[in-house]
């Protein structure tokens, strides 16, 4: 019977290995597909027999891209917003999950702040009042529209909020015993117990503002201040690159799908580079921020 019962348990856990690593190859395809035209000849992406291996190996994407001044541009803007959203985001999600994680009695409001960010979370206004709201405080077309409108991502907030809770209350208790005061609290006690937490928020936000195309579409009127994903999706809407640079003797030579696959993929480095550093503390983060004691 143990015997049976330990074989039966073998087979479960190979199976379920066995789906899991089809499940993380399977993810890679696209990724490695991308690669494959970037690095392809023209005729061969035009005549669909790129798969997962170059055909007519060459570099003259990324060659147009070096020279590609919007691109890198674009690039910079993106950059710029990631360093001002995240560490709005961070600052503002922190000074936010702290005061929300105390009790009543600590903080009398805490309840009506939380159901103000839940409904507001939950209820969204519409584009329209979005929209018009940012154009009233006179942010369109600025850096700013793209980073102040989520400057408290409420659900980063909700996962912070209860890693704080999680946290033994007799380190909180030994500290104000010490005579800490909040803001000492905060910074000895609950932001170096919190790296978890924190990376995982940080992780967010950085993805989600490399990421988002649709709000530079909206918020943008000049080109010249697309985000890389706003650039990189009215590329693939166009279905063509855009000429300048006296590059049109380069782009002869290569397909709109090469070139756009180039993009994309450099696109990706960035959120590839940090997410290693990343990940170790994102599902304990995820884990312990999602329920409460």
């Amino acid at each position: 019977m143990f015997s049976s019962r330990s074989t039966s348990d073998r087979i479960i856990d190979w199976l379920i290995t066995g789906f899991l690593l089809l499940a993380g190859i399977s993810t890679l395809l696209p990724l490695v597909n991308t690669l494959a035209i970037s690095l392809s000849d023209k005729a061969a992406v035009s005549g669909g027999m790129v798969g997962l291996w170059p055909v007519g190996f060459n570099l003259n994407s990324y060659g147009y891209i070096l020279r590609d001044d919007k691109f890198w541009q674009a690039f910079g803007v993106s950059v710029l917003r990631v360093v001002l959203g995240g560490g709005l985001n961070f600052v503002l999600t922190v000074l936010t999950a702290f005061p929300l994680s105390r009790t009543v009695k600590a903080f009398p409001a805490r309840n009506f702040f939380m159901w103000l960010f839940v409904f507001g979370m939950i209820l969204n206004v519409g584009i329209v009042p979005w929209y018009l709201t940012i154009s009233g405080y006179k942010l369109i077309d600025t850096i700013w529209a793209l980073v102040l409108p989520g400057a408290i991502p409420i659900f980063n907030v909700i996962i912070l909020m209860n890693f704080f809770r999680n946290i033994p209350k007799e380190l909180d208790e030994a500290a104000r015993i010490d005579g800490a005061n909040p803001w000492q609290l905060l910074w000895s006690v609950y932001l170096p117990t919190s790296i978890p937490a924190l990376a995982t928020i940080t992780l967010f936000s950085i993805v989600g503002h490399w990421n988002s195309f649709f709000d530079g579409l909206i918020l943008m009127n000049n080109p010249d201040n697309y985000p890389l994903q706003t650039y990189i999706q009215q590329l693939v809407i166009a279905d063509r690159p855009a000429l300048h640079g006296g590059q049109a003797q380069m782009l002869a030579q290569l397909s709109s799908n090469t070139l756009n696959a180039a993009k994309l993929f450099v696109a990706m480095i960035p959120i590839l580079l940090v997410y290693p550093f990343l990940q170790r503390y994102f599902i304990r983060g995820i884990m312990l921020g999602a329920v409460k004691e």
